[in-house]
């Protein structure tokens, strides 16, 4: 019976992000800020690029007294006014709130659903969205909503407008599309600026459509990989978070090339997904800022 009070009294975790113009006295604003506040910096990271102007920093820390991220945010807000900070605050122990999307290739999904079972991904999956019911079992093992919305060139925009509906009614914070085979339309893009991951082979653009592993297999490559990336308009041009790539021989087969880039796919998106659901990944225009 002891542990609750304890559990009670430890100090809370926090998650400062920000990206603001480059000038001096940000991270002395932002120390004092947290020293003043009885806050305990944990972590910290910061980066100024000199091509845009911009600065980004990332704040772990840890709050003795008693206090909400409410709080926080209210007493942080005139610092991010002087800065022109685009920042948020984020308690670390909340799982973040994502949708998993698929079509008819499930490894990407089988890897997400077992990270974030045993723990490794600080994610809740509110459901799983497919325009085919291949992985409706699978998905009902895992005791996770199994969400089926057909899509059909007539029924597209129907479609992106339940998905959206899904997404703001259980309050999802991170769409991912864990190998989703459709092309998603400029309005759903921007609605989900930054808060939309897709991975493919990293073959783009040189091996386009269907089997990219065989077409690569032909011009005997000796390198594949995979690129996690936010999705834009432009279609597998956004802003890159993590890549993953593997060295084959002239003996692979294609067969066994599409099971080397099926695994190199899961890692590199279940990296990404970490780092955006720790708040690690800033944007910085048509790139990212990864404090990993």
């Amino acid at each position: 019976m002891s542990d609750d009070p304890q559990r009670q009294a430890q100090p809370q975790q926090y998650v400062l992000t920000l990206s603001c113009p480059d000038k001096k006295g940000i991270v002395h604003a932002v120390s004092s800020y947290l020293f003043m506040t009885g806050c305990n910096i944990e972590d910290s990271r910061q980066f100024g690029d000199r091509d845009t102007g911009l600065f980004f920093m990332r704040v772990h820390f840890e709050a003795d007294a008693p206090v909400t991220v409410e709080k926080l945010r209210a007493s942080f807000a005139a610092i991010g006014d002087s800065f022109e900070m685009d920042w948020q605050i984020h308690r670390s122990d909340e799982r973040m709130r994502i949708v998993l999307m698929v079509s008819k290739f499930g490894h990407c999904l089988n890897d997400l659903l077992f990270r974030s079972r045993i723990g490794a991904l600080p994610v809740e999956i509110a459901a799983v969205v497919s325009n085919h019911t291949d992985f409706a079992e699978l998905v009902g093992s895992y005791d996770i909503p199994f969400v089926h919305i057909p899509v059909t060139r007539d029924t597209k925009a129907d479609a992106e407008a339940e998905l959206l509906e899904l997404v703001r009614a259980q309050n999802v914070e991170l769409v991912v599309l864990a190998r989703y085979m459709q092309v998603l339309s400029d309005t759903l893009c921007r609605e989900l600026s930054g808060r939309i991951i897709n991975i493919h082979h990293s073959f783009l653009p040189s091996f386009k459509g269907a089997k990219p592993y065989h077409q690569a297999h032909a011009r005997g490559v000796k390198l594949i990989g995979a690129t996690a990336h936010y999705v834009t308009a432009d279609l597998d041009e956004g802003p890159i978070i993590e890549q993953e790539v593997e060295r084959v021989g002239h003996e692979v087969t294609p067969e066994q090339l599409v099971a080397i880039g099926r695994d190199v796919e899961c890692q590199a998106l279940a990296r990404a997904v970490k780092w955006h659901s720790e708040h690690r990944v800033l944007l910085n225009g048509t790139r990212t800022v990864v404090f990993a």
